[in-house]
Protein backbone atom coordinates (compact mmCIF):
# COMPACT_ATOMS: atom_id res chain seq x y z
CA UNK A 1 0.00 0.00 0.00
CA UNK A 2 1.05 3.56 -0.81
CA UNK A 3 -0.05 7.01 1.37
CA UNK A 4 -3.12 8.66 -0.35
CA UNK A 5 -2.31 12.47 -0.73
CA UNK A 6 -5.08 15.15 0.50
CA UNK A 7 -5.59 17.99 -1.15
CA UNK A 8 -4.79 20.58 1.73
CA UNK A 9 -1.72 18.40 2.76
CA UNK A 10 1.57 19.44 0.75
CA UNK A 11 3.69 17.05 2.84
CA UNK A 12 5.37 13.58 0.79
CA UNK A 13 6.49 10.27 2.75
CA UNK A 14 9.90 9.85 3.09
CA UNK A 15 11.37 9.02 -0.48
CA UNK A 16 12.90 5.81 1.18
CA UNK A 17 9.09 4.81 1.28
CA UNK A 18 9.00 4.05 -2.25
CA UNK A 19 7.94 0.76 -3.26
CA UNK A 20 10.87 -1.55 -5.61
CA UNK A 21 8.44 -2.82 -7.71
CA UNK A 22 7.02 -0.99 -9.35
CA UNK A 23 10.33 0.98 -8.61
CA UNK A 24 9.48 4.34 -6.89
CA UNK A 25 6.24 4.92 -6.74
CA UNK A 26 5.99 6.63 -3.41
CA UNK A 27 2.17 7.88 -3.41
CA UNK A 28 -1.02 8.90 -4.47
CA UNK A 29 -3.57 11.71 -5.37
CA UNK A 30 -3.03 15.11 -4.69
CA UNK A 31 -2.93 17.58 -7.21
CA UNK A 32 -1.18 19.05 -9.25
CA UNK A 33 -0.84 22.91 -7.93
CA UNK A 34 2.39 25.05 -8.34
CA UNK A 35 2.82 24.67 -4.17
CA UNK A 36 3.06 21.22 -4.35
CA UNK A 37 4.65 20.29 -7.47
CA UNK A 38 7.92 22.80 -6.04
CA UNK A 39 7.64 20.66 -2.93
CA UNK A 40 7.76 17.63 -4.61
CA UNK A 41 10.97 18.58 -6.68
CA UNK A 42 12.74 20.08 -4.08
CA UNK A 43 12.62 16.12 -2.45
CA UNK A 44 13.17 14.78 -5.55
CA UNK A 45 9.65 13.71 -6.31
CA UNK A 46 7.64 13.42 -9.59
CA UNK A 47 4.14 13.22 -11.20
CA UNK A 48 3.80 10.17 -13.53
CA UNK A 49 0.61 8.87 -14.49
CA UNK A 50 -1.85 7.99 -17.12
CA UNK A 51 -4.52 10.51 -18.18
CA UNK A 52 -7.78 10.52 -16.21
CA UNK A 53 -6.34 8.40 -13.23
CA UNK A 54 -4.81 9.79 -10.27
CA UNK A 55 -1.74 11.18 -9.86
CA UNK A 56 0.82 8.84 -8.88
CA UNK A 57 4.65 10.09 -6.96
CA UNK A 58 7.94 8.76 -8.29
CA UNK A 59 11.32 8.58 -6.34
CA UNK A 60 13.03 6.02 -8.11
CA UNK A 61 16.72 4.27 -7.17
CA UNK A 62 18.50 4.14 -9.16
CA UNK A 63 18.19 7.88 -10.51
CA UNK A 64 19.63 8.95 -13.32
CA UNK A 65 21.75 12.04 -13.76
CA UNK A 66 24.25 13.71 -15.79
CA UNK A 67 26.45 16.39 -14.43
CA UNK A 68 27.10 19.35 -16.95
CA UNK A 69 30.16 20.47 -15.95
CA UNK A 70 31.34 16.99 -16.87
CA UNK A 71 29.32 16.19 -20.62
CA UNK A 72 31.31 15.73 -23.37
CA UNK A 73 29.07 15.47 -26.81
CA UNK A 74 30.07 12.57 -28.90
CA UNK A 75 32.66 13.43 -31.73
CA UNK A 76 29.21 13.18 -34.36
CA UNK A 77 27.18 15.71 -32.31
CA UNK A 78 30.06 18.27 -32.05
CA UNK A 79 29.97 18.10 -35.98
CA UNK A 80 26.14 18.64 -35.73
CA UNK A 81 26.82 21.45 -33.23
CA UNK A 82 29.59 23.04 -35.70
CA UNK A 83 27.93 23.57 -38.92
CA UNK A 84 25.16 25.40 -36.94
CA UNK A 85 22.11 24.49 -39.24
CA UNK A 86 19.59 25.25 -36.17
CA UNK A 87 18.57 28.65 -34.53
CA UNK A 88 18.71 27.74 -30.57
CA UNK A 89 16.23 29.81 -28.00
CA UNK A 90 15.22 29.28 -24.69
CA UNK A 91 12.13 30.17 -23.24
CA UNK A 92 10.10 31.41 -26.03
CA UNK A 93 7.72 28.56 -27.16
CA UNK A 94 7.52 26.72 -23.84
CA UNK A 95 4.04 25.47 -24.36
CA UNK A 96 4.43 24.62 -27.96
CA UNK A 97 7.17 22.36 -26.68
CA UNK A 98 5.44 20.40 -24.18
CA UNK A 99 2.63 19.75 -26.82
CA UNK A 100 5.40 18.69 -28.93
CA UNK A 101 6.73 16.27 -26.26
CA UNK A 102 3.02 15.07 -25.80
CA UNK A 103 2.18 14.21 -29.39
CA UNK A 104 1.93 10.67 -30.24
CA UNK A 105 4.55 9.13 -32.46
CA UNK A 106 4.82 5.57 -34.11
CA UNK A 107 7.00 4.27 -31.75
CA UNK A 108 5.01 6.12 -28.80
CA UNK A 109 1.05 6.46 -29.76
CA UNK A 110 0.15 7.21 -26.32
CA UNK A 111 1.23 9.80 -24.42
CA UNK A 112 1.18 10.39 -20.21
CA UNK A 113 1.69 14.24 -20.79
CA UNK A 114 -1.92 15.17 -20.22
CA UNK A 115 -3.71 18.87 -21.01
CA UNK A 116 -3.45 18.67 -17.15
CA UNK A 117 0.38 18.19 -16.77
CA UNK A 118 0.42 20.98 -19.73
CA UNK A 119 -1.98 23.45 -17.96
CA UNK A 120 0.32 22.45 -14.88
CA UNK A 121 4.04 23.05 -15.82
CA UNK A 122 2.76 26.41 -17.71
CA UNK A 123 1.60 27.76 -15.14
CA UNK A 124 5.21 27.09 -13.19
CA UNK A 125 7.41 28.56 -16.31
CA UNK A 126 5.07 31.64 -15.70
CA UNK A 127 6.43 31.35 -12.42
CA UNK A 128 10.10 31.39 -13.30
CA UNK A 129 10.36 27.80 -12.53
CA UNK A 130 10.02 25.77 -15.79
CA UNK A 131 12.03 26.38 -18.89
CA UNK A 132 12.35 25.39 -22.22
CA UNK A 133 14.70 24.89 -25.34
CA UNK A 134 13.68 25.23 -28.53
CA UNK A 135 15.26 24.34 -31.79
CA UNK A 136 14.63 25.79 -35.20
CA UNK A 137 14.82 24.97 -38.56
CA UNK A 138 13.37 27.83 -41.26
CA UNK A 139 11.60 28.99 -38.68
CA UNK A 140 9.55 25.73 -37.82
CA UNK A 141 10.13 24.05 -34.48
CA UNK A 142 12.15 20.78 -34.90
CA UNK A 143 12.92 19.73 -31.49
CA UNK A 144 13.10 20.88 -28.08
CA UNK A 145 12.87 19.87 -24.27
CA UNK A 146 11.49 21.01 -21.25
CA UNK A 147 11.93 20.61 -16.90
CA UNK A 148 12.41 22.38 -13.54
CA UNK A 149 15.00 24.45 -12.78
CA UNK A 150 15.79 24.74 -9.10
CA UNK A 151 18.76 26.04 -6.86
CA UNK A 152 21.88 24.46 -9.27
CA UNK A 153 19.94 21.02 -10.03
CA UNK A 154 17.80 21.22 -14.02
CA UNK A 155 15.18 18.32 -13.77
CA UNK A 156 14.54 17.21 -17.13
CA UNK A 157 11.30 16.01 -18.07
CA UNK A 158 10.78 15.27 -21.66
CA UNK A 159 12.37 16.19 -25.37
CA UNK A 160 11.07 15.63 -28.98
CA UNK A 161 12.41 15.43 -32.34
CA UNK A 162 10.78 16.84 -35.40
CA UNK A 163 13.69 16.47 -37.17
CA UNK A 164 16.84 13.98 -36.88
CA UNK A 165 19.50 14.72 -34.31
CA UNK A 166 17.38 18.20 -32.88
CA UNK A 167 16.61 17.23 -29.66
CA UNK A 168 20.17 16.10 -29.31
CA UNK A 169 21.36 19.58 -30.56
CA UNK A 170 18.90 21.16 -27.70
CA UNK A 171 19.96 18.96 -24.62
CA UNK A 172 23.71 19.96 -25.57
CA UNK A 173 23.10 23.27 -25.83
CA UNK A 174 21.68 23.33 -22.50
CA UNK A 175 24.39 21.72 -21.02
CA UNK A 176 26.61 23.83 -22.02
CA UNK A 177 24.67 26.91 -20.94
CA UNK A 178 24.18 24.95 -17.50
CA UNK A 179 27.67 24.25 -17.09
CA UNK A 180 28.35 28.13 -17.66
CA UNK A 181 25.84 29.22 -14.68
CA UNK A 182 27.30 26.46 -12.37
CA UNK A 183 24.61 23.83 -12.77
CA UNK A 184 25.81 20.88 -10.51
CA UNK A 185 23.49 17.73 -12.06
CA UNK A 186 21.01 17.44 -14.34
CA UNK A 187 18.00 14.88 -13.45
CA UNK A 188 17.15 12.78 -15.68
CA UNK A 189 14.69 10.69 -13.45
CA UNK A 190 14.90 7.02 -15.07
CA UNK A 191 17.81 5.52 -17.48
CA UNK A 192 16.59 4.85 -21.09
CA UNK A 193 19.18 4.08 -24.07
CA UNK A 194 18.79 7.40 -25.54
CA UNK A 195 20.14 9.06 -22.08
CA UNK A 196 22.77 6.53 -22.03
CA UNK A 197 24.39 7.89 -25.53
CA UNK A 198 24.09 11.34 -23.89
CA UNK A 199 26.22 10.43 -21.14
CA UNK A 200 23.70 10.00 -18.36
CA UNK A 201 24.46 7.48 -15.58
CA UNK A 202 22.76 6.00 -12.95
CA UNK A 203 23.49 6.55 -9.18
CA UNK A 204 21.78 5.48 -6.04
CA UNK A 205 18.89 7.34 -4.53
CA UNK A 206 20.62 8.20 -1.06
CA UNK A 207 22.86 9.92 -3.31
CA UNK A 208 20.83 11.89 -5.50
CA UNK A 209 19.37 13.12 -2.22
CA UNK A 210 22.40 14.49 -1.10
CA UNK A 211 22.82 16.25 -4.11
CA UNK A 212 19.59 17.94 -3.63
CA UNK A 213 20.52 18.46 0.14
CA UNK A 214 23.57 20.85 -1.14
CA UNK A 215 22.02 22.24 -4.49
CA UNK A 216 18.63 22.90 -3.89
CA UNK A 217 18.06 25.31 -0.70
CA UNK A 218 14.93 26.12 0.03
CA UNK A 219 15.74 29.90 -1.12
CA UNK A 220 15.82 28.63 -4.29
CA UNK A 221 11.29 27.67 -4.31
CA UNK A 222 11.28 31.58 -5.07
CA UNK A 223 10.56 32.27 -8.89
CA UNK A 224 13.81 32.19 -10.99
CA UNK A 225 12.51 34.52 -13.61
CA UNK A 226 12.42 33.50 -17.87
CA UNK A 227 16.08 33.06 -19.61
CA UNK A 228 16.13 35.52 -21.73
CA UNK A 229 16.79 33.95 -25.45
CA UNK A 230 19.81 36.54 -26.15
CA UNK A 231 21.27 35.09 -23.23
CA UNK A 232 21.44 31.36 -23.81
CA UNK A 233 22.03 31.09 -28.37
CA UNK A 234 25.42 30.14 -29.60
CA UNK A 235 27.62 27.20 -29.09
Amino acid sequence: MIPWLSPDNLLFPPVEMALTEPDGLLAAGGDLSSQRLLAAYHRGIFPWYNPGEPVLWWSPDPRTVIFPAEFQPSQSLRKLLRKNHFRITFDQQFSAVMRECAAATPERPATWISDDIIEAYTRLHHQGHAHSVEVWQDDQLAGGLYGIALGQVFFGESMFSRVSNASKIAFATLMSQLAQWQFAVVDCQVVNDHLLSLGAMEIPRRDFQKLLQTYVPQASLAPQGHWRAQEMCGN
